[in-house]
């Protein structure tokens, strides 16, 4: 839906009056960061058992694939238990660090950034791509944005969150007549703050940039960008755990469901988990939470719209698209290989910045339950992208927090790729349906 006055002023007054009080930062002194690898399915399962069993191990990867690495940070009371357990598996495992805030702040401090990495950073009034900006500040942004370019940008809605924020959208038309509709959605993990500050800088690429071909994707699509698919996680790792990715239902004890797992197509059949406390928690059912029903239920709404969805996440620098639930390729594989082929040698043109990727489930990992395949399965949109950005897979310390002084490059980059996509999907005739 589009925001009228009176909506605007609402909204400026939930964000006013639904700041949740500030806890205490969590912190991960003296957490170790191990690295662990199953050498068959019975050490998966052991590690699939693990990953969800206690809050005080966090694992930043999925656990779905036997030989792939398994990054862990655990508690100190908890180590001893953990290597009682891998070592009655017999896991391979490999102590990475001793301090995991130590690491991270000693990685921090090497790098010389307006915006300090895991922290917002204000170096001046004026909304820029040097530093990452609070959920706020981007709502604020944008709605002035609305303002400044009445005919050009209004503001939509995607829905609320479990804490009642909106998830603030903009649509972006330079022409009242029908065009052919690219959906961008953002931040659906709440740790991956690269995502959303990516979209921002599109948004604000096709507004004013005077690249010929940054001014075409202007000129020839409606564009619908929300930057938050996840605005409670994203506040909620501003304020006490820069690590959190899920949403912040509270399920029992533990707190949020996986926003990318949870989605009505093939939910739950692979890469996902039953378990509240595990990082990739299903949800007790397809779209339990209400930032996964709502937005696709406003996707619903134009559907008929929308040629070319794309999703934006971190990190490891890949190129996906359907499905996650299966290795079976979808019908139109050859015409996906084809816009992919076009968009990773974009994206390494500027800086030389190398992605890989190709179907989910056999370039990464199963992942069943996600937007995009969602959109593709389900809204007949044929042509569905997920980018994980910047850094690469071997940048553990930084990997979702990436510098502040890398947005802006692996923004270029990105939109450079979106161009070719774009061009791509419009030769083989996807905009014209």
């Amino acid at each position: 839906m589009s925001l009228n006055k009176s909506l605007l002023f609402a909204l400026f007054g939930l964000l006013a009056t639904l700041a949740v009080g500030q806890a205490e930062r969590v912190r991960y002194d003296n957490y170790r960061l191990y690295k662990a690898n199953s050498a068959n399915e019975a050490q998966l399962a052991v590690l699939k058992d693990l990953e969800g069993s206690s809050d005080s191990i966090l694992f930043l990867d999925g656990v779905h694939i036997v030989g792939k690495d398994v990054q862990m940070v655990v508690a100190p009371h908890k180590v001893p238990d953990l290597l009682d357990l891998l070592g009655r598996a017999e896991i391979k495992y490999e102590l990475q660090s001793k301090d995991f805030q130590k690491s991270m702040d000693e990685v921090d401090e090497k790098v010389a950034i307006k915006g300090r990495v895991g922290m917002t950073g204000r170096a001046d009034d004026q909304y820029n791509w040097e530093q990452y900006y609070e959920l706020e500040d981007t709502y604020t942004w944008m709605i002035q944005l609305a303002r400044d370019y009445p005919h050009v940008v209004t503001l939509i809605e995607g829905g609320k969150t479990y804490q009642r924020r909106s998830i603030l959208g903009v649509k972006i038309s330079k022409s009242l007549s029908e065009k052919p509709g690219i959906f961008l959605e953002a931040g659906i993990h709440a740790r991956e703050w690269i995502s959303p500050a990516a979209s921002t800088f599109i948004i604000n690429q096709l507004l004013t940039s005077e690249v010929d071909s940054i001014k075409e994707l202007a000129d020839n699509y409606n564009w619908y960008v929300f930057p938050h698919a996840n605005p409670d996680g994203y506040v909620y790792t501003h304020t006490t755990n820069r690590l959190w990715r899920k949403t912040r239902t509270p399920y029992g004890s533990c707190f949020g469901a996986d926003p990318n797992r949870n989605w009505g197509f093939h939910w739950n059949e692979a890469g996902a988990s039953d378990s509240a406390c595990s990082e990739t928690y299903a949800g007790p059912e397809a779209f339990s939470e209400i930032e996964t029903y709502s937005l696709s239920q406003y996707i619903a709404s134009i559907k008929d719209k929308i040629q070319l969805y794309i999703s934006l996440h971190s990190y490891s620098q890949y190129l996906l698209y359907p499905y996650g639930h299966t290795n079976e390729l979808p019908d139109n594989v050859k015409d996906f290989e084809q816009v992919f082929d076009a968009a990773i040698a974009a994206v390494s043109q500027r800086y030389n910045t190398r992605y890989t990727g190709g179907n989910v489930y056999d370039a990464i990992y199963p992942a069943a339950g996600s937007s995009t395949d969602w959109a593709y399965g389900t809204q007949d949109v044929r042509m569905t992208f997920c980018y994980e950005l910047r850094p690469s897979s071997n940048s553990i310390l930084t990997g979702f927090r990436l510098p502040a002084e890398q947005i802006i490059p692996a923004s270029e980059e990105l939109l450079d790729s979106i161009v070719a996509m774009a061009t791509e999907v419009k030769a083989l005739g996807y905009f014209d349906k």
